[in-house]
């Protein structure tokens, strides 16, 4: 299982995550910011867990190039 947050509210909207891993985020045309693709909301984290471990590694390849820091991925 691989767990991925979001902290949206703190996104700067610098694209690097949906250039990284296009299958899990976009970015919004309301706002600009990013979206975490069939995540849940709470309180501004929006988690997304999938079973795919495929996820893990684009998915850390968004994290470690996110200049805010706002997204985190675990495997469990």
């Amino acid at each position: 299982m691989v767990i991925v947050t979001l902290q949206r509210d703190k996104c700067i909207g610098c694209n690097y995550c949906a250039e990284f891993a296009p299958e899990y985020f976009r970015m919004s045309k309301k706002d600009g910011k990013s979206v975490l693709l069939k995540s849940l909301d709470k309180k501004g984290f929006h988690t997304l867990k999938t079973p795919h471990h495929e996820a893990a590694e684009s998915c850390e390849k968004a994290a470690k190039a996110c200049p805010v820091k706002i997204i985190s991925v675990k495997e469990v």
